[in-house]
């Protein structure tokens, strides 16, 4: 057949518009030498293009379409295919370097073609276009015995060249709506010739080399593996510059069909595929006839590596998941939340976290030695390191997951609303440490005494709010000690009463105010939410998570400094440039002085005689503690630090949907309860701190008040001895 003829036949046929554009085409791609002219038209031309496209699409996909029409259409097109980087995956590390998981939309990672196996692109050519290197955009030969094959066995043999397989993925890639996924694979005369205009450009913008890379890092290979790198990385668990001629063979096999020749679901299939590309690898001289054969022998071995994708199956899913939620906050990231979600999910990013996995190990095993997933209570657990706000960790007793019969939640407790979507718990006596600091801060010495009966009734007008308003009366009872209590009697023994009369000395205002400073949200009612600006304040009325009392106590711990909790220490972009390095966040809260003294005041809860200690919570470093179990025992804590962690356990009777309920038996106590967990986990962790002591306090304890009397005040007072509707009667 002689070109010319058809292609003067072809633009008579179109009323000249495909004519101007074969000139066009044919004008930009004249081949040197009159010798080579009529194979470079063949490849080159758009009107080549344009009567094989007629020729290859199906007859009822012409129906829709006029010759002319799809002329017109391909005129309108871009002459260029906007340049988009592949969706990459970004991993989450630990701060020791291990893996923690990824988080993709597509579980890729780009590698140049230098660092695939030379084996891998014999293959890939072998079975999907072997003259790639010899031809353009278009392989005329190639596509005519498609054709030809097609129109005499009735079937869709492929004749597509590797840059025209390359312009379909990244078409189908770039597709953000269902129409334009549509478009990108509907057998139609305009998306074939829509192709074949882009792949002519890409030719002329990209060296073979470059387009071959392009595509093994853009090719799907089944089973959730974009890209040669993923493909090589989970099926056989190498990278692609390890491949061995089997595994590209049975790599390049798969893009066909990723789905029919699956080796996990049809290992057969499989096979013969990989098989079929060894003997065209052997036809085509890339490996021998004997090597073929011998590879042909040998079964897939497949050793197959697991990319799951979140949170859900990581070691430290909660710790993970505040991570994902912190960064969907980050604005390095974007402008907007769904902004920094696709930087997330596409950009490739390198995360290194804060979270140590030795502790995180620790506190797993604590929560789910203390609390079993489906019982009507959860446990969980929070790390930060003084002076930085590290989150060394969070732990919880209900697994990550939508099995709610299985005590399984995606709510993660141990954090903040903004982070985790639990509304937090109360939190008891922990709240004293807000009082005494606000104490302290204003002035008033450790010898600071009340009498401290077991029952008192506060008048109105003892306490003003932040506004200045008074409040009602409140009466308020001890469930451990009465009598004249200090400030190291009254917090070592959690009186109530003295804390009452410590709260209304130093000014309720005062003492919410010092809270505030230490990283606690406090309602007061302006938005909906109950005020937490009343008397009972000090007794702990107010909703925390786990992470918030961590990074309070924290402050004492690090000398008076409070620190923003920090679960990410540095973002780099998928070429290894540095995107944010976090520093810490710190504000001095009170002096040193005084962090001092609060330290040898609440040290003693972890010494012989300590409410903590003789439940088991003494380490072999130094520490220090407070105990906290709110009314009805809805909720008990241990919140307990060393110089250089601080550790928040909270045990909460909670329903499977989250939603605090009493703990079973309803006389729960902070230190019985919280405290052994606390403990188990901070047993092993005290192996990774130092025995660093913590700094000599101003003053040390006062000489013994008179002797306290012991309380034989319930757990749970009469409703009616209650005035206040906050009130909250605890127990160690």
């Amino acid at each position: 057949m002689e070109w010319d003829k058809v292609a003067a036949a072809t633009a008579t046929a179109t009323s000249g518009r495909v004519g101007r554009l074969r000139r066009r085409v044919r004008d930009e791609h004249r081949p040197p030498s009159p010798g080579a002219a009529v194979m470079s038209i063949l490849r080159l031309s758009g009107i080549a293009g344009l009567l094989v496209a007629f020729i290859v699409t199906p007859a009822a996909a012409l129906t829709t379409y006029t010759f002319t029409r799809v002329v017109d259409d391909v005129m309108t097109l871009p002459l260029e295919l906007p340049e988009t980087p592949n969706a990459q995956t970004s991993r989450l590390y630990a701060a020791g370097g291990e893996l923690i998981a990824y988080f993709y939309q597509e579980n890729r990672q780009d590698v140049p073609l230098d660092q695939i196996a030379p084996v891998m692109r014999d293959a890939i050519l072998a079975i999907e276009d072997h003259r790639f290197y010899e031809h353009g955009a278009l392989d005329l030969e190639g596509t005519l015995r498609a054709a030809f094959n097609n129109a005499a066995a009735g079937s869709t043999q492929g004749g597509s060249t590797i840059t025209q397989q390359l312009v379909k993925m990244t078409l189908l890639q770039q597709a953000s709506t269902d129409e334009q996924k549509k478009a990108a694979t509907e057998q139609t005369l305009a998306r074939k010739m829509r192709e074949l205009r882009l792949a002519i450009d890409m030719e002329e913008r990209y060296t073979k080399d470059e387009i071959l890379a392009k595509y093994l890092n853009i090719a799907y290979f089944g089973d959730g593996a974009y890209g040669v790198f993923a493909a090589a990385s989970h099926y056989f668990s190498v990278t692609p510059d390890q491949l061995t001629t089997a595994q590209a063979a049975m790599l390049a096999g798969l893009v066909k069909n990723p789905v029919e020749f699956d080796p996990n679901v049809y290992p057969e299939r499989s096979l013969q595929r990989r098989n079929t590309v060894l003997s065209v690898m052997a036809d085509q001289g890339k490996i021998s006839a004997s090597e073929s054969q011998e590879l042909q022998a040998t079964g897939l071995d497949l050793h197959v590596t697991e990319f799951p994708n979140g949170c859900v199956s990581s070691t430290a899913a909660f710790s993970c998941d505040y991570a994902r939620r912190y960064l969907l906050d980050e604005p390095a990231l974007g402008s907007t939340v769904e902004e920094r979600r696709e930087r997330l999910e596409r950009g490739g990013l390198t995360i290194k976290s804060n979270i140590d996995l030795n502790m995180q190990t620790a506190i797993n095993d604590a929560v789910a030695a203390s609390v079993t997933p489906t019982e009507n209570a959860i446990g969980a657990l929070a790390l930060v390191e003084p002076g930085s706000g590290k989150v060394r960790g969070v732990a919880q007793s209900r697994p990550m997951g939508r099995d709610k019969a299985a005590g399984q939640s995606y709510i993660n407790f141990a954090v903040p609303t903004q982070y985790g979507d639990s509304a937090g718990f109360q939190a008891g006596s922990t709240f004293k440490m807000f009082t005494l600091a606000a104490a302290l801060n204003a002035g008033l010495p450790v010898t600071t005494s009340f009498n401290s009966p077991a029952t008192m009734t506060l008048p109105s007008g003892t306490y003003f709010d932040c506004n200045g308003d008074g409040t009602g009366k409140w009466t308020v009872s001890n469930s451990t000690s009465s009598g004249t209590m200090n400030m190291y009697t009254g917090m070592r023994l959690s009186v109530n009463t003295y804390f009452a009369q410590l709260e209304a000395k130093v000014g309720l205002c005062k003492t919410i105010q010092m809270a505030e400073a230490m990283g606690i949200e406090v309602p007061d009612g302006s938005d909906g939410r109950p005020t937490s600006h009343v008397p009972s304040f000090t007794l702990g009325v107010t909703d925390v998570s786990a992470l918030d009392m961590a990074a309070a106590y924290a402050v004492p711990a690090s000398g008076g400094m409070y620190c923003k909790p920090q679960p990410i220490a540095e973002i780099l972009d998928h070429e290894g440039d540095v995107l944010k390095t976090y520093q810490p966040e710190c504000t001095r809260v009170f002096s040193e002085e005084v962090a001092a003294q609060i330290n040898d005041i609440t040290r003693g809860l972890q010494e012989p005689g300590g409410f903590g200690y003789s439940h088991g919570t003494g380490l072999n470093i130094p520490s220090a503690a407070k105990t906290g179990t709110t009314s009805s025992a809805k909720a008990v804590w241990y919140v307990g630090y060393t110089p250089e962690l601080s550790t928040a356990a909270m045990i909460a009777g909670a329903d499977a949907d989250g939603i605090p309920i009493a703990l079973r038996g309803g006389n729960a106590a902070g230190s019985s309860v919280a405290g052994p967990m606390w403990a188990r986990a901070m047993k092993v962790i005290q192996n990774y701190l130092s025995p660093v002591d913590f700094a000599a306090p101003p003053s040390r304890q006062p000489s013994a008040n008179p002797s306290p009397t012991p309380t034989t005040t319930p757990t749970t007072p009469p409703a009616n001895q209650q005035t206040d509707p906050n009130v909250t009667v605890v127990t160690p």
